[in-house]
């Protein structure tokens, strides 16, 4: 891990790890930068680098899609929803959904049809982004194949907020964050936190979707970013430290957050927002039920109740600008790990 930063052409600017087991750390470390460059072709002065430290921030991307799956299967086990309950009965805005029939459970699990992305970015207002997403139908038969997409969890969002009457960004406050004293992860960072936060991107176009200079503090999707930075696929920001302590609470069997059932039912194959034995990330922990997911900033998270064990690996892979995606080093610690326990 600490030769990742230091490469010439670099897997990332920095990274933290932190791999444990259910009593606590096994293995804790901080390598490279938070901030290096200036610009997608420019470092900055050396001095103004800034080192990753335990506590740094980093954008958890689509680790985001974790918390909006926590909630919702929190909301199953309040009643406040059901798993194979029509998404147009909680939102009936969602009218292609009501159309097509699309459900709660199709949308956990990446089942609904739909596509990865649309350019919400493109449309002006709340109103119109929201609109266009309810309006796309599904591209194959909802519950026929899986494909992964940020919309599902978008759509989660949606019913989560017209199912309970809270935001999102309550509800995983309220739910999670909250009642697990993770006072380092939210949406929307203040800036009194931007000494801690890593930099992300030179999002420009042609690479990025929008022109929008590097990136620190602020959320590096585009969608989470027009929609206000609170978004149920991407969105927020989170250390390392606190995300093994959800990490340990699910290896606990869930409390105060979850029951152990409904632990069992997110984590189970195929999962509920979870990615469930995927060896291209997860290597040899992959296979006797290993959850987690990635992120496109760099991050990563892999839970294996048979070891009981967790791997968190956060890093800047996308500073200064993105670049075609590699989970081997993401595998190969993990097959570290998974070797290391035995």
């Amino acid at each position: 891990m600490e030769a990742l930063p230091e490469r010439e052409r670099p897997w990332c600017a920095g990274a933290v790890v932190t791999a444990g087991t259910g009593a606590g750390p096994l293995a804790e470390g901080a390598f490279g930068w938070a901030v290096r460059y200036a610009a997608y072709d420019r470092e900055l002065p050396r001095a103004r680098w800034v080192p990753t430290h335990a506590d740094t921030v980093f954008d958890l991307a689509s680790l985001t899609k974790l918390f909006t799956a926590i909630v919702a299967v929190g909301a199953l086990e309040r009643g406040e929803i059901e798993l194979d309950a029509p998404v147009a009965s909680y939102a009936p805005e969602c009218t292609a959904a009501a159309d097509h029939g699309i459900t709660v459970r199709q949308l956990l699990t990446h089942r609904s049809g739909l596509i990865p992305e649309l350019p919400l970015y493109e449309y002006q207002g709340d109103e119109a982004r929201w609109a266009r997403l309810y309006a796309e139908p599904p591209a194959t038969p909802p519950g026929t194949a899986r494909r992964y997409s940020d919309l599902n969890l978008l759509l989660m969002q949606r019913v989560l907020e017209r199912a309970t009457g809270g935001s999102l960004a309550d509800l995983v406050h309220d739910r999670v964050t909250g009642p697990l004293a993770m006072a380092s992860t939210r949406f929307r960072p203040p800036h009194a936190w931007l000494p801690r936060i890593a930099a992300t991107e030179d999002q420009r176009r042609p690479w990025g979707k929008l022109d929008r200079g590097m990136l620190r503090g602020v959320v590096h999707d585009e969608n989470a970013y027009a929609l206000g930075g609170v978004a149920g696929h991407a969105g927020l920001f989170s250390t390392a430290a606190d995300l093994a302590t959800l990490c340990r609470a699910l290896l606990a069997g869930g409390g105060p957050v979850l029951s152990p059932a409904s632990v069992d039912l997110m984590l189970a194959a195929p999962g509920l927002g979870f990615e469930v034995d995927q060896p291209w990330f997860m290597g040899e922990l992959a296979g006797r039920g290993a959850a987690g997911h990635t992120g496109f900033t760099g991050t990563s998270l892999v839970l294996d109740r048979s070891r009981d064990c967790y791997l968190i690996l956060l890093a800047t892979t996308v500073h200064p600008r993105r670049r075609p995606g590699d989970s081997a080093p993401r595998a190969a610690a993990a097959t570290a790990l998974a070797r290391a326990l035995g």
